[in-house]
Protein backbone atom coordinates (compact mmCIF):
# COMPACT_ATOMS: atom_id res chain seq x y z
CA UNK A 1 0.00 0.00 0.00
CA UNK A 2 1.64 3.45 -1.02
CA UNK A 3 2.30 5.41 2.05
CA UNK A 4 0.26 8.73 1.65
CA UNK A 5 2.20 11.97 1.35
CA UNK A 6 1.82 14.23 4.57
CA UNK A 7 -0.19 17.29 3.81
CA UNK A 8 1.65 20.49 3.54
CA UNK A 9 2.13 23.15 6.02
CA UNK A 10 -0.65 25.69 4.04
CA UNK A 11 -3.11 22.47 4.83
CA UNK A 12 -2.11 21.50 8.51
CA UNK A 13 -4.52 22.03 11.59
CA UNK A 14 -1.82 24.30 13.36
CA UNK A 15 -1.84 26.50 9.99
CA UNK A 16 -5.89 26.45 10.00
CA UNK A 17 -6.34 27.43 13.74
CA UNK A 18 -3.61 30.16 13.49
CA UNK A 19 -4.45 31.70 10.27
CA UNK A 20 -8.12 30.76 8.97
CA UNK A 21 -10.14 30.60 12.33
CA UNK A 22 -12.66 28.39 11.86
CA UNK A 23 -12.07 27.69 8.73
CA UNK A 24 -11.86 23.69 7.41
CA UNK A 25 -11.57 23.32 3.72
CA UNK A 26 -14.38 20.80 3.04
CA UNK A 27 -12.03 18.63 1.18
CA UNK A 28 -10.47 18.09 4.73
CA UNK A 29 -13.63 18.23 6.96
CA UNK A 30 -16.77 17.98 5.26
CA UNK A 31 -18.74 17.09 8.07
CA UNK A 32 -17.52 19.99 10.15
CA UNK A 33 -18.75 23.26 7.78
CA UNK A 34 -21.73 25.14 7.33
CA UNK A 35 -23.93 25.23 4.44
CA UNK A 36 -21.74 27.64 2.19
CA UNK A 37 -24.45 30.36 1.33
CA UNK A 38 -22.79 33.05 -0.39
CA UNK A 39 -20.17 32.40 -3.16
CA UNK A 40 -16.93 34.10 -3.65
CA UNK A 41 -15.00 35.24 -7.41
CA UNK A 42 -12.09 37.07 -8.09
CA UNK A 43 -9.69 37.90 -10.50
CA UNK A 44 -6.35 36.81 -10.99
CA UNK A 45 -4.20 39.86 -10.10
CA UNK A 46 -4.76 38.51 -6.78
CA UNK A 47 -1.40 37.81 -6.30
CA UNK A 48 -2.50 34.48 -3.76
CA UNK A 49 -0.08 32.31 -3.39
CA UNK A 50 0.05 29.05 -5.67
CA UNK A 51 -0.66 26.86 -3.25
CA UNK A 52 -3.60 28.59 -1.32
CA UNK A 53 -5.49 29.09 -4.48
CA UNK A 54 -4.88 25.51 -5.34
CA UNK A 55 -6.44 24.32 -2.17
CA UNK A 56 -9.31 27.42 -2.52
CA UNK A 57 -10.02 26.49 -5.89
CA UNK A 58 -11.34 23.07 -4.80
CA UNK A 59 -14.16 24.72 -3.60
CA UNK A 60 -17.12 24.64 -5.79
CA UNK A 61 -17.61 27.90 -4.19
CA UNK A 62 -14.85 29.94 -5.06
CA UNK A 63 -13.69 30.74 -8.46
CA UNK A 64 -10.88 32.92 -9.98
CA UNK A 65 -11.30 34.40 -13.92
CA UNK A 66 -7.98 34.81 -15.44
CA UNK A 67 -6.61 37.62 -17.00
CA UNK A 68 -5.11 37.78 -20.64
CA UNK A 69 -2.02 38.62 -21.21
CA UNK A 70 -0.03 39.02 -24.88
CA UNK A 71 3.72 38.55 -24.73
CA UNK A 72 4.90 38.87 -28.26
CA UNK A 73 2.40 36.94 -30.35
CA UNK A 74 0.89 34.85 -28.16
CA UNK A 75 -1.74 35.31 -25.92
CA UNK A 76 -2.09 33.77 -22.56
CA UNK A 77 -4.19 33.37 -20.03
CA UNK A 78 -2.84 34.51 -16.39
CA UNK A 79 -1.13 32.21 -14.56
CA UNK A 80 2.30 29.55 -14.64
CA UNK A 81 2.43 29.51 -18.52
CA UNK A 82 1.80 33.39 -18.73
CA UNK A 83 4.43 33.82 -16.26
CA UNK A 84 6.91 32.56 -18.61
CA UNK A 85 6.32 33.61 -21.70
CA UNK A 86 6.28 36.95 -19.79
CA UNK A 87 9.43 36.61 -18.27
CA UNK A 88 11.13 35.79 -21.71
CA UNK A 89 9.20 38.43 -23.85
CA UNK A 90 10.15 41.01 -21.03
CA UNK A 91 14.06 40.11 -21.36
CA UNK A 92 13.84 39.76 -25.05
CA UNK A 93 12.33 43.39 -25.22
CA UNK A 94 9.19 42.41 -27.26
CA UNK A 95 6.06 43.80 -26.35
CA UNK A 96 3.30 42.87 -24.01
CA UNK A 97 -0.24 43.72 -23.27
CA UNK A 98 -2.74 42.68 -20.92
CA UNK A 99 -7.01 42.17 -21.30
CA UNK A 100 -9.80 42.23 -18.95
CA UNK A 101 -11.70 39.21 -19.15
CA UNK A 102 -14.97 39.65 -20.71
CA UNK A 103 -18.23 40.40 -19.38
CA UNK A 104 -19.56 36.96 -21.01
CA UNK A 105 -16.84 34.96 -19.24
CA UNK A 106 -18.09 36.78 -15.70
CA UNK A 107 -22.14 35.60 -16.43
CA UNK A 108 -20.86 31.73 -17.21
CA UNK A 109 -19.17 32.17 -13.72
CA UNK A 110 -22.34 33.61 -12.06
CA UNK A 111 -24.36 31.36 -14.05
CA UNK A 112 -22.75 28.31 -13.11
CA UNK A 113 -22.81 29.52 -8.97
CA UNK A 114 -26.33 29.96 -9.26
CA UNK A 115 -26.76 26.41 -10.84
CA UNK A 116 -25.04 25.27 -8.08
CA UNK A 117 -27.59 27.02 -5.68
CA UNK A 118 -25.54 29.51 -3.98
CA UNK A 119 -27.73 32.30 -2.89
CA UNK A 120 -25.59 35.22 -3.55
CA UNK A 121 -21.98 35.95 -5.03
CA UNK A 122 -19.57 38.15 -3.88
CA UNK A 123 -16.91 39.16 -6.58
CA UNK A 124 -13.82 40.68 -5.16
CA UNK A 125 -11.58 42.36 -8.04
CA UNK A 126 -8.45 44.68 -9.61
CA UNK A 127 -8.84 48.41 -9.47
CA UNK A 128 -10.88 49.96 -11.93
CA UNK A 129 -8.37 52.45 -12.33
CA UNK A 130 -6.01 50.34 -13.59
CA UNK A 131 -8.15 47.69 -15.28
CA UNK A 132 -11.74 47.42 -16.63
CA UNK A 133 -12.13 44.07 -15.18
CA UNK A 134 -14.77 45.47 -12.12
CA UNK A 135 -16.57 47.05 -14.94
CA UNK A 136 -17.05 43.54 -17.03
CA UNK A 137 -18.05 42.09 -13.54
CA UNK A 138 -20.66 44.86 -13.21
CA UNK A 139 -22.33 44.46 -16.25
CA UNK A 140 -22.20 40.60 -16.24
CA UNK A 141 -23.78 40.81 -12.86
CA UNK A 142 -26.67 42.66 -14.40
CA UNK A 143 -27.57 39.56 -16.26
CA UNK A 144 -27.78 37.02 -13.98
CA UNK A 145 -30.67 36.05 -11.23
CA UNK A 146 -28.20 35.37 -8.69
CA UNK A 147 -27.61 38.62 -6.28
CA UNK A 148 -23.37 39.77 -7.13
CA UNK A 149 -22.17 42.31 -5.06
CA UNK A 150 -18.89 43.63 -7.06
CA UNK A 151 -16.19 44.87 -5.09
CA UNK A 152 -13.41 47.48 -6.92
CA UNK A 153 -10.88 47.02 -4.31
CA UNK A 154 -9.20 49.87 -5.50
CA UNK A 155 -5.80 48.35 -5.17
CA UNK A 156 -4.24 44.96 -6.73
CA UNK A 157 -1.98 41.98 -6.08
CA UNK A 158 -1.82 40.60 -2.36
CA UNK A 159 -3.82 43.64 -1.22
CA UNK A 160 -6.47 42.66 -2.96
CA UNK A 161 -5.33 38.63 -1.94
CA UNK A 162 -5.83 39.30 1.67
CA UNK A 163 -9.36 40.87 0.65
CA UNK A 164 -10.26 37.42 -1.29
CA UNK A 165 -8.84 35.60 1.97
CA UNK A 166 -11.26 37.54 4.07
CA UNK A 167 -14.19 36.67 1.98
CA UNK A 168 -12.92 33.59 1.29
CA UNK A 169 -12.76 33.15 5.41
CA UNK A 170 -16.31 34.65 6.03
CA UNK A 171 -18.29 32.65 3.35
CA UNK A 172 -16.69 29.35 4.86
CA UNK A 173 -18.63 29.48 7.80
CA UNK A 174 -22.07 30.03 6.03
CA UNK A 175 -22.08 33.82 6.03
CA UNK A 176 -24.44 35.66 3.78
CA UNK A 177 -23.62 38.04 1.18
CA UNK A 178 -23.33 40.91 3.29
CA UNK A 179 -21.19 39.99 6.37
CA UNK A 180 -18.71 38.42 2.92
CA UNK A 181 -18.39 41.63 1.49
CA UNK A 182 -17.95 43.23 4.86
CA UNK A 183 -15.42 41.35 5.82
CA UNK A 184 -13.46 42.03 2.11
CA UNK A 185 -13.56 45.85 2.51
CA UNK A 186 -12.30 45.64 6.36
CA UNK A 187 -9.31 43.94 5.23
CA UNK A 188 -9.18 46.44 2.31
CA UNK A 189 -9.52 49.58 4.70
CA UNK A 190 -5.96 51.20 4.79
CA UNK A 191 -4.26 48.47 2.76
CA UNK A 192 -0.88 49.72 1.41
CA UNK A 193 0.86 48.67 -1.41
CA UNK A 194 4.48 49.90 -2.06
CA UNK A 195 6.48 49.17 -4.75
CA UNK A 196 10.39 49.25 -6.27
CA UNK A 197 10.78 49.17 -9.79
CA UNK A 198 14.53 48.90 -11.41
CA UNK A 199 12.91 51.06 -14.49
CA UNK A 200 9.88 53.16 -15.18
CA UNK A 201 10.17 52.34 -18.79
CA UNK A 202 7.49 49.40 -18.41
CA UNK A 203 5.11 51.63 -16.92
CA UNK A 204 5.47 54.12 -19.17
CA UNK A 205 4.96 51.48 -22.14
CA UNK A 206 1.82 50.29 -20.45
CA UNK A 207 0.04 53.70 -19.95
CA UNK A 208 0.14 52.93 -16.33
CA UNK A 209 2.30 55.61 -15.39
CA UNK A 210 0.13 57.80 -13.84
CA UNK A 211 1.68 60.58 -11.60
CA UNK A 212 5.08 59.45 -12.11
CA UNK A 213 5.16 61.00 -15.64
CA UNK A 214 7.30 63.80 -14.56
CA UNK A 215 10.24 60.87 -13.80
CA UNK A 216 10.36 59.24 -17.12
CA UNK A 217 12.60 62.18 -18.15
CA UNK A 218 14.72 61.15 -15.40
CA UNK A 219 14.04 57.19 -15.42
CA UNK A 220 17.79 56.20 -16.08
CA UNK A 221 19.28 58.22 -13.16
CA UNK A 222 16.86 57.14 -10.36
CA UNK A 223 15.38 54.27 -8.57
CA UNK A 224 11.62 55.00 -8.09
CA UNK A 225 9.65 53.97 -5.13
CA UNK A 226 6.24 54.50 -5.69
CA UNK A 227 2.58 53.02 -4.31
CA UNK A 228 -0.92 52.18 -5.32
CA UNK A 229 -3.18 54.87 -3.51
CA UNK A 230 -6.86 54.92 -4.21
CA UNK A 231 -6.68 52.44 -7.60
CA UNK A 232 -3.82 54.33 -9.08
CA UNK A 233 -0.20 54.21 -9.33
CA UNK A 234 1.57 57.11 -7.34
CA UNK A 235 5.66 58.19 -6.73
CA UNK A 236 6.86 57.96 -3.36
CA UNK A 237 10.40 58.75 -3.53
CA UNK A 238 13.00 58.83 -6.22
CA UNK A 239 16.37 57.10 -4.82
CA UNK A 240 19.53 57.45 -6.79
CA UNK A 241 20.64 53.56 -6.16
CA UNK A 242 19.31 50.02 -5.42
CA UNK A 243 21.59 49.58 -2.62
CA UNK A 244 19.09 52.78 -0.70
CA UNK A 245 15.94 51.79 -2.32
CA UNK A 246 14.98 48.60 -1.24
CA UNK A 247 15.95 49.64 2.65
CA UNK A 248 14.03 52.27 2.39
CA UNK A 249 11.10 50.27 1.02
CA UNK A 250 12.08 48.11 4.23
CA UNK A 251 11.72 50.73 6.92
CA UNK A 252 8.47 52.52 5.14
CA UNK A 253 6.66 49.18 5.22
CA UNK A 254 8.19 48.49 9.22
CA UNK A 255 6.88 51.74 9.98
CA UNK A 256 3.35 51.14 8.73
CA UNK A 257 3.53 47.53 9.90
CA UNK A 258 4.02 48.64 13.64
CA UNK A 259 1.35 51.24 13.47
CA UNK A 260 -1.00 47.92 13.06
CA UNK A 261 -2.61 45.78 15.59
CA UNK A 262 -2.80 42.42 13.56
CA UNK A 263 -0.89 43.60 10.37
CA UNK A 264 -0.37 41.30 7.45
CA UNK A 265 2.51 41.52 5.22
CA UNK A 266 3.15 40.06 1.89
CA UNK A 267 6.60 40.66 -0.81
CA UNK A 268 6.07 40.18 -4.36
CA UNK A 269 8.67 39.80 -7.23
CA UNK A 270 8.99 38.84 -10.73
CA UNK A 271 12.04 37.12 -12.04
CA UNK A 272 13.85 37.74 -8.95
CA UNK A 273 12.69 35.50 -6.28
CA UNK A 274 15.62 35.26 -4.14
CA UNK A 275 15.98 39.14 -3.42
CA UNK A 276 12.48 38.78 -2.50
CA UNK A 277 12.37 36.39 0.31
CA UNK A 278 15.90 37.96 1.01
CA UNK A 279 13.64 41.06 1.61
CA UNK A 280 11.43 39.02 3.50
CA UNK A 281 13.57 38.00 5.64
CA UNK A 282 14.94 41.33 6.45
CA UNK A 283 11.39 42.86 7.39
CA UNK A 284 11.06 39.95 9.64
CA UNK A 285 14.10 40.78 11.42
CA UNK A 286 13.31 44.47 11.38
CA UNK A 287 10.09 43.59 12.91
CA UNK A 288 11.67 40.65 15.10
CA UNK A 289 12.76 43.14 17.79
CA UNK A 290 9.27 44.86 18.35
CA UNK A 291 7.15 41.69 19.58
CA UNK A 292 4.41 43.96 20.11
CA UNK A 293 4.18 44.86 15.76
CA UNK A 294 3.28 41.25 14.76
CA UNK A 295 0.96 38.94 15.88
CA UNK A 296 3.66 35.57 17.50
CA UNK A 297 3.72 33.23 14.30
CA UNK A 298 3.18 35.86 11.49
CA UNK A 299 5.27 35.50 8.40
CA UNK A 300 5.47 37.52 5.30
CA UNK A 301 4.26 35.78 2.50
CA UNK A 302 6.08 35.87 -0.75
CA UNK A 303 4.22 35.02 -3.99
CA UNK A 304 4.70 36.42 -6.95
CA UNK A 305 3.66 38.72 -8.81
CA UNK A 306 0.33 38.01 -11.38
CA UNK A 307 1.78 37.75 -15.25
CA UNK A 308 -0.92 40.79 -15.49
CA UNK A 309 0.75 42.82 -13.40
CA UNK A 310 4.20 41.84 -13.93
CA UNK A 311 3.80 43.28 -18.19
CA UNK A 312 3.56 46.67 -16.42
CA UNK A 313 5.95 46.95 -13.84
CA UNK A 314 9.08 45.27 -16.09
CA UNK A 315 11.58 42.46 -14.68
CA UNK A 316 13.12 42.89 -11.14
CA UNK A 317 10.01 44.43 -9.07
CA UNK A 318 9.97 44.00 -5.49
CA UNK A 319 6.64 44.92 -3.46
CA UNK A 320 5.63 44.83 0.38
CA UNK A 321 2.12 44.83 0.86
CA UNK A 322 0.70 45.87 4.38
CA UNK A 323 -2.67 45.27 5.48
CA UNK A 324 -4.38 45.20 8.80
CA UNK A 325 -6.21 47.23 11.23
CA UNK A 326 -4.54 50.67 12.52
CA UNK A 327 -4.20 50.98 16.54
CA UNK A 328 -6.41 54.29 16.57
CA UNK A 329 -8.78 52.20 14.42
CA UNK A 330 -8.61 49.52 16.40
CA UNK A 331 -9.37 51.33 19.67
CA UNK A 332 -12.18 53.77 18.83
CA UNK A 333 -14.89 53.93 20.47
CA UNK A 334 -17.75 51.83 18.57
CA UNK A 335 -20.78 54.66 17.10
Amino acid sequence: MTERAPSPWWLSDRFLRQRLGRLRLSVLRPETLPRVRTAVVTDSACGLPPEWLAAAEAEPWFEVVPLSVMAGDEIHLDGPEAEAALGIALAAGRPVKTSRPAPGVFERTYRRLEAAGFEAVVSVHLSGALSGTADAARLAAERVGVPVEVLDTRTAGMAQGFAVQAAFLAASTGQDAGAVLAAARETLDGAEVRFFLPSLDQLRRGGRIGAAASWVGTVLSIRPLLAVQDGRIVPLERIRTSARALPRLRELSAADARKRVDPRLAVHYFGNRGEAEALARELVETLGAEPEALVKGTDVVVTPLPAVLAAHTGLGVLAIVVTGRTRDAATAPAD
